[in-house]
């Protein structure tokens, strides 16, 4: 997309920061060829990262602590909106992502053909030099993500990603940390937004990527269970608690078949049989509990 086919159209460019003063220079200077205006959230850095941003021109909001990748995101999709851009683009500060590459993310939504695009590491396998245990762990985190979101992509982590005008209310997201990727998808679907994907290349060449990967995996899991369940509680807490009434019956029966005959209760069989009960009523009451709210909440 070139500068003059950007004229009329205002692109925001959105990026989280913690701890990044060695490369957020470098990663602003880039961006600020193919956007409008920078805004950085500074979530807790410990360094220089907030004053070399401002010095450079871009918009700084601090967080006095560290709140997360996710908070981070619902910050500056707030302020973007008070922007209303036409587009918003969010990128890693720690130099992976290629600002050049904006344009091929832009694209799409000034097209009409998708309101949210993801730059995906995996759409063009040939190119892609992802280390191997983040290659794997990242597909395995995108089945989950599709599986639960019903979004089907390549790439459901990347945080290289375009948002429309549009979008943008739609998908702020709640999650504090790393999970907040997957519910913007949630949000997505549930809004019934058109997501696409771009390839891009990613670089590797530092130790950039501050989150440990197996917390960053176990974030990401835990935050789409969770976000999962508030979403379909029937099935999520109705199933299983049914199962656990049949199993339950299947016990009680074995119970009072076995003192009808002996007059004896078999104290295990019996322990079972209770245990299985309040463990099915407990998740049926949870289920009904939830389900009844959620639904409340989304006619208001």
């Amino acid at each position: 997309m070139s500068e003059e086919n950007r004229d009329g159209v205002r692109v925001v460019s959105c990026i989280p920061a913690k701890d990044e003063e060695a490369t957020i220079a470098q990663v602003m200077v880039r961006a600020m060829r193919h956007v409008d205006k920078v805004i950085v959230c500074d979530d807790g850095s410990t360094d220089m990262t907030g004053e070399i941003a401002k010095q450079l021109g871009g918009e700084v909001i601090r967080h006095d602590r560290n709140m997360g990748y996710g908070a981070a995101i619902a910050t500056l999709f707030e302020r973007a909106i008070e922007e209303d851009p036409d587009v918003v683009v969010t990128l890693d500060a720690d130099g992976q992502h290629d600002p050049d590459d904006i344009p091929r993310l832009v694209e799409p939504i000034l097209k009409g053909e998708a309101d949210i695009v993801v730059g995906s590491r995996f759409l063009e396998a040939e190119d892609d030099k992802t280390p191997g245990y983040r290659k794997y762990g990242v597909k395995a985190i995108t089945g989950l993500s599709g599986r639960a979101t019903h979004v089907e992509l390549t790439d459901a982590q990347s945080g290289f990603r375009a948002y429309s005008r549009k979008a943008l209310p739609l998908v702020r997201p709640t999650e504090m940390g790393m999970g907040a990727s997957t519910e913007i998808f949630l949000k997505a679907h549930e809004a019934g937004l058109r997501v696409k994907e771009v390839p891009i290349k990613v670089k590797y060449d530092r130790n950039s990527h501050n989150l440990n990967p197996l917390y960053h995996g176990v974030d990401v899991v835990l935050s789409t269970v969770k976000q999962w369940s508030i979403r379909h509680p029937l099935v999520f807490y109705g199933v299983p608690g049914f199962a656990s009434l049949v199993v339950a019956s299947f016990f009680w029966f074995q119970t009072l078949e076995t003192f009808v005959r002996t007059r004896a209760v078999i104290t295990n069989v019996a322990l079972i049989a209770v245990a299985a009960t309040m463990v099915g009523l407990m998740l049926m009451t949870t289920a009904i509990i939830l389900w009844v709210m959620v639904s409340v909440i989304r006619e208001r």
